[in-house]
């Protein structure tokens, strides 16, 4: 019996498609703003509770509880940038004390050469925190981490390779949709020092997955391999999604919410198109099952583990696509994903849960991290709320 398929055996389809009180596929889970609105201020009583106890980096939950990372691993950003958050929402003192705290210890991975996911640490925690307190040392951190992560550049396939040191010549050549996410910070490299040596790169890697990620139907997959001495593409693969040819949900929203961001910058139509694509893609998915399954071509589908954290990027981005593009199909969606999050994955029934958002699945083929809390589900519910109740403070503090 595969990992895989354990759990659907041992509880059948629907109670697969339950887990959690999830509707059955073409369910609708019940809420609205008023119950949004509730679902920000639990938010913040549950960091007031929990984040003064908290001095290293949460990375996922076991039994309800945080299990931490010293480093930060990829996730170390998203602790003090929910704290940032928290911040703008309450103006309370207490959340900016302790979102610089937290953002104070990633200063080591500043020059780490060893993970292209220097955006995911540095974006949410030390530009945010440049904009909202206009301190110089936050603004040439994320400055020398930018330098860092373009040492990752390779000028041949015109990408950012994804895992391992530079100087490791195992994963030279893998790429992978999550990157899409740090070149953010390369943007705010360029704007902030005027070398345009940033961007480029982040333009020319936005390019690249463009060409090769994106498929005829909008879906991607989560890893691409090049040959890293000639650049030559060898074709799509994947470590977090089912297979090379399904569409693992979570990598999709880095890829909506990415090229986003990406036309923003630029305002050049290649990227709305491309993001648009990405999002006309899974809307039919949501509109089945608004929380969506960890990966939308699961043979398993639509009666296998949910995602939250998916759920809560991929409304994120679909925000602000609205934003951008005016088309109120974004919004909807967007605003039924938090509806279904709020109703059916927040952690208010429990009394020990140290975490906000539940039904989180960091790496399901593996078996590894399902039916949990994940620091960026936290992160990004949070994120897409204040998108709508605080749309200017958030835009200020991330740069919308």
């Amino acid at each position: 019996m595969t990992a895989l398929s354990r759990r659907l055996v041992l509880g059948g389809a629907a109670a697969a498609a339950a887990i959690g009180g999830l509707p059955l596929a073409g369910g609708t889970a019940q809420a609205g703003p008023r119950a949004l609105r509730e679902g920000l201020d639990y938010a913040v009583r549950k960091l007031r509770a929990v984040a003064p106890g908290i001095s290293r980096f949460p990375e996922e939950t076991k039994f309800e509880k945080w299990i931490y990372t010293d480093s930060g691993g990829w996730v170390g950003g998203f602790w003090p940038g929910l704290l940032w958050l928290a911040h703008l929402e309450t103006k309370d003192p207490l959340f900016r004390r302790l979102a610089e705290e937290s953002a104070e210890r990633l200063a080591p991975r500043r020059t780490d050469l060893g993970t292209h996911d220097l955006g995911f640490l540095f974006y949410p925690s030390w530009v945010t925190a440049y904009r909202v307190t206009g301190e110089r040392e936050w603004r040439d951190g994320a400055i020398q981490a930018s330098d860092s992560l373009i040492r990752r550049y390779n000028t041949k396939g015109r990408f950012i390779r994804a895992w391992g040191n530079i100087n490791d010549p195992g994963n030279a050549g893998r790429v992978i949709i999550d990157t899409m996410m740090n070149l953010d910070l390369l943007f705010f490299a360029s704007k902030e020092t005027g070398d345009a040596k940033y961007s480029t790169i982040a333009v020319e890697h936005a390019r690249t997955t463009a060409k090769y990620f994106l498929r005829p139907d909008g879906s991607t997959p989560h890893v691409y391999d090049f040959d890293p001495a000639t650049g030559t593409p060898i074709g799509p693969n994947t470590v977090q999604g089912y297979s090379p040819t399904s569409c693992w949900s979570r990598g999709q929203a880095w890829g909506m919410y990415g090229f986003t961001t990406v036309y923003r910058r630029t305002g050049q139509r290649e990227f709305l198109d491309v993001a648009t694509k990405l999002a006309d893609h899974v809307l039919p998915y949501l509109r089945i099952d608004p929380v969506p399954i960890w990966d939308y071509r699961s043979p398993y589908a639509p009666h296998d583990i949910r995602d939250s954290s998916a759920g809560a990027i991929t409304a994120c981005a679909l925000l602000d696509l609205a934003k951008i593009t005016g088309n109120n199909r974004y919004r909807e969606t967007a605003v039924s994903v938090l509806n279904a999050i709020t109703d059916t994955c927040l952690t208010t029934k429990s009394s020990r849960a140290e975490a906000i958002v539940g039904r989180g699945t960091r790496h399901r083929g593996a078996e590894g991290g399902i039916e949990v809390s994940l620091p960026y589900g936290d992160y990004y519910y949070v994120e897409a709320l204040l998108r709508l109740f605080r749309p200017a403070e958030l835009a200020a503090a991330i740069g919308l």
